[in-house]
């Protein structure tokens, strides 16, 4: 038997992975993200929940500089990875992005075969010096995407005639492919059916032993199921962040009981 007291004492600040500081995002004139401090746990699912436009998309996409490629969009505040500023100006968005992968809402592999979305990564970064150690990343990223199985017989076949789910995975697989740190997912499941849904949140399950993940879901019931920490957000505003068991079943700001009871949504 685990010893609890012993086990809530090895959570220590090392374990923190992500940390926001008072952090705005503005579109022009419009104030998306109001005031945002929040500290993001390694080897932990963190689900960002709320109403639809209520700014968790886009406070996901301020945690690795996806912003940058928005003309109008503006960030302040403090985002450090690993306690360093991920927008300090020496740091490489591009290498950040590498570190910091992000799986989309729909699934989108390159019009490229199997194996050269999951190659893509590896190649620009230098990952591989020979074909031997790219077909062993190919390889790996696939296995821990749980799709090796079913493309390993057709792997130059393009990635885009695989079925829905199985994109998903391969997306899933090529972020994973550049051996990131923290996975972002944008409502992952949210063009899946059912089975391919299960599929993705088991395979979410099994990532967090090797990443930090960050997922944002419009489903309650996913966010319950998958992550250990949950945010919500309320009109820009993080209204609060605790343990998603605690989120659920004993929140402390009544408008988190709104939403969750589908008053407000």
């Amino acid at each position: 038997m685990y010893d609890q007291p012993n086990l809530e004492s090895t959570v220590s600040q090392n374990d923190i992975k992500i940390s926001a500081d008072k952090v705005q995002v503005y579109y022009g004139e419009n104030h998306a993200i109001k005031d945002v401090s929040v500290e993001i746990e390694d080897k932990t699912v963190t689900a960002f929940i709320g109403p639809s436009g209520c700014g968790k998309s886009t406070f996901l996409r301020t945690l690795n500089r996806m912003n940058d490629t928005i003309d109008i969009c503006r960030v302040e505040g403090n985002i450090n990875l690993d306690g360093e500023d991920i927008y300090d100006p020496k740091v490489d968005p591009v290498q950040l992005r590498a570190k910091v992968g992000m799986v989309f809402q729909k699934p989108n592999p390159f019009p490229k075969s199997i194996y050269d979305n999951i190659a893509y990564g590896p190649r620009i970064h230098g990952l591989a010096s020979s074909k031997a150690e790219l077909d062993e990343i190919v390889e790996k990223s696939l296995r821990r995407g749980a799709i090796w199985e079913e493309v390993k017989d057709r792997l130059h076949a393009p990635g885009t005639g695989l079925s829905g789910g199985q994109q998903q995975r391969l997306c899933i697989a090529r972020a994973i492919a550049t051996e990131p740190e923290v996975l972002l997912m944008d409502e992952p499941c949210s063009a899946l059916d059912p089975i391919a849904t299960a599929q993705v949140e088991e395979l979410i399950d099994e990532l967090r032993s090797r990443y930090s993940v960050v997922i944002v879901t419009h489903s309650m019931q996913q966010a319950a199921r998958v992550s250990q920490k949950t945010a919500f957000f309320h009109l820009g505003n993080l209204v609060e962040y605790d343990d998603t068991s605690k989120i659920f079943t004993n929140p402390t700001d009544e408008r988190t009981e709104s939403y969750i009871t589908g008053r407000i949504g």
